[in-house]
């Protein structure tokens, strides 16, 4: 009876054990997914199927060891471009089904599609990965894929330092997209400010997702920016002066000089806000002794500069599209080179307009004010340089033209409504209103989604060797812009009304019901013309009209001067440069003689693929996924592989290799470029 009894109390208390190990696991579980949310589960079954598509694909097709080889260890500038575009793309889908989530919730408040806090989650990742996560890799694309060709050079000044910023990137990205479906979505805004970002108001890892989502991207971007100024300061063509660079190139340097001066400042930020929330440091916290007010500025002295960052790019393809396209040189092109370095230093001077109303005083203001009227002049003269290059230019209308010609009236309308925020008293009113909304968007999306959209058709055939559906590209380009007008149009006559930013939910009685509706349907119209993009892809896949030429479109500068999609090595020889509009002087010269060159190889320098830099940034995913959760001993295990990377890259002596002649022979001939 005695063993009996003891053998029931001992398996009682076992299931007791089991019990509460099972309830700690329940209650894990539910703090570490995000659960309660249709659109959730909805999300996690398709990256499930996602995922076990790709790798019933890759295993199917045995492709493992050609992604390994060809893709994850690569230091080739083309395909991490390519990366980099892949990215954006899938990102800008992401940060576009965010607006029209918050879109659908602003038509029809009563229906409570979202509720506030989701809705707040939901406003600050679309405007993160839009900016972070969006814009920036797409720059970074252009600048890896076009400025060695522009330059002559076969590839950026350090390749290993390349490889490593993409990996960077797409890791901080994918760390910070991972907090939709563990842990939760950070909810403060995109640029979080105190005390909304500190442990009293977010306390779970949604904030420290963003932090460190955004600090091991940054990092990428910060050497990003260094290695595209150290290629294009020393790796130009012999002959090519600054003067002679073409303004895409000179666009990309004025944007790297920008972020390695604004970057730091954000890393800085991120960190100091981290300590406020890991070591309870009160820097930004009124009641312990700091002051909200210094981040505010600290990232502000971060995000102006950034929106000239991705809009210098921008201004860059617009200047080789209207110049090819109207078959003449660039009108101005020393002005246009001073305008954009002089909005490179401007940018730093601009940041309290984001501020006006929160009491720096009249004298701060007024010196804001001014220099954000000023930074508008250099930018004026981009416009009328590109007007004139038009004028009496034989002008062909083409998908890339189309795109910059609709991006003129777009800009110009948001220089314009940024010239009535920059006077202070009238910021007073406008403030904080969906006029403000309006404006950005107005400039972000027509002038540097527009841009980059331009650069995507202008060099598709250089990167891929087909150019894409003209068909597809016309009803794209009609919805992306008519929907464009009609949802933030409306906007504008809101922020008059007195709609305010960061709203949810409002009594649909107050007037500002049939103006969101009309908004929200030229949201969904642009989602439509992406639709079409994405089609006009797949479609050229296959029936793409291919360039067997090397130059579609009659183009000016060297990067037409190769096949498409370009060797490995870029340019079996080196060009020399004369002038501006090499290639076009080049050919002019070709024409004249009459005679084809017989050109003399020599082997070619190049580096070897590393498995370092994918290595390491999966570390750092570790390391700033162990931060976030507050884990120290996964941060420390992250770092160390951090560190075990860079010590292992240091005694990585044999990192180059020479392409043979005979090969360099053997792939012009097959491209008919041998004489």
């Amino acid at each position: 009876m005695w063993l009996l009894m003891n053998k029931h109390i001992h398996s009682t208390s076992t299931r007791k054990e089991e019990n509460k190990l099972l309830d700690k696991l329940k209650d894990f579980s539910s703090r570490f997914f995000v659960t309660g949310e249709p659109m959730i589960y909805g999300a996690d079954v398709a990256i499930l199927l996602t995922l076990a598509g790709i790798i019933f694909v890759l295993t199917y097709l045995k492709k493992w060891k050609w992604l390994w080889r060809e893709w994850l260890t690569t230091v080739d500038h083309k395909k991490i471009g390519i990366m980099y575009m892949l990215s954006s793309l899938l990102m800008l889908f992401r940060g576009g089904v965010d607006a029209l989530l918050m879109r659908i919730q602003l038509a029809f408040p009563q229906w409570h599609f979202l509720d506030s806090n989701h809705y707040n989650e939901i406003f600050t990742t679309h405007g993160t990965i839009m900016i972070l996560f969006m814009a920036m890799p797409l720059m970074f694309a252009f600048f890896n894929i076009v400025v060695p060709l522009q330059i002559g050079a076969r590839d950026v000044a350090y390749p290993f330092l390349n490889a490593v910023s993409f990996w960077l990137f797409f890791f901080g990205a994918m760390l910070f997209n991972l907090s939709f479906v563990i842990g939760g979505s950070p909810d403060a805004g995109w640029l979080s400010y105190p005390p909304l970002s500190g442990m009293q108001f977010s306390p779970g890892p949604g904030q420290d997702f963003y932090i460190w989502g955004i600090q091991i991207s940054g990092i990428g971007s910060l050497a990003s920016g260094i290695n595209f100024i150290m290629t294009i300061l020393k790796m130009r063509a012999p002959g090519m002066k600054l003067m002679h660079m073409p303004l895409f190139t000179w666009s990309v340097l004025a944007s790297c000089i920008i972020i390695i001066f604004a970057f730091p400042v954000l890393t800085v930020t991120l960190a100091l806000l981290f300590i406020d929330r890991f070591f309870d440091g009160h820097l930004f916290t009124m009641t312990g002794g700091g002051n909200p007010m210094m981040y505010i500025n600290l990232i502000w002295m971060w995000g102006h500069p950034e929106v000239y960052i991705v809009v210098l790019p921008a201004f860059g393809i617009f200047s080789e599209i209207v110049a090819t396209f109207s078959q003449k040189k660039i009108f101005g092109y020393k002005s246009m080179v001073f305008s954009m370095m002089i909005i490179s230093v401007l940018s730093y001077f601009t940041w309290v307009h984001h501020f006006f109303t929160m009491g720096a005083g009249a004298n701060v203001n007024v010196f804001f004010a001014i220099t954000t009227m000023a930074i508008g002049i250099p930018t004026g003269v981009k416009v009328f340089n590109w007007l004139f290059t038009m004028f009496r230019g034989r002008i062909q209308m083409t998908q890339p033209m189309l795109w910059t010609i609709a991006f003129i009236p777009c800009f110009v309308v948001g220089g314009a409504t940024g010239v009535m925020l920059s006077a202070a008293p009238a910021d007073y009113q406008y403030h904080n209103s969906y006029f403000l909304v309006a404006h950005f968007h107005q400039v972000l999306i027509g002038g540097v989604v527009f841009g980059f959209f331009a650069g995507l058709y202008y060099w598709w055939p250089k990167m891929f060797g087909f150019k894409l559906n003209d068909r597809l590209g016309k009803w794209a380009f009609w919805t992306w812009n008519i929907g464009f007008y009609v949802c933030f149009m409306p906007q504008y006559a809101l922020g008059f009304m007195g709609m305010t930013r960061r709203i949810y939910t409002y009594d649909f009685d107050m007037g500002w019901g049939p103006l969101n509706v009309i908004s929200t349907v030229g949201a969904f119209f642009m989602g439509i013309g992406f639709i079409f993009q994405a089609w006009q892809i797949l479609h050229g896949i296959k029936y793409g009209e291919r360039d067997v030429t090397g130059d579609p479109w009659n183009g000016r500068t060297l990067e037409w001067s190769i096949p498409s999609p370009p060797p490995h090595y870029n340019f079996a020889v080196i060009p020399t440069v004369t002038g501006q509009d090499a290639w076009w002087t080049i050919k002019e010269e070709r024409k004249k003689k009459k005679a084809k060159e017989t050109a003399a190889f020599s082997p070619i320098h190049m580096p070897k693929n590393s498995g370092i830099p994918f290595i390491m940034a999966v570390f750092w995913f570790i390391a700033g996924f162990g931060l976030t959760f507050h884990w120290v001993w996964m941060a420390i295990f992250g770092l160390t592989g951090v560190g075990a990377c860079l010590l292992a890259r240091s005694f990585q002596y044999n990192s180059d290799y020479y392409i043979p002649v005979d090969e360099i022979r053997h792939t012009e001939d097959s491209v008919g470029r041998v004489g």
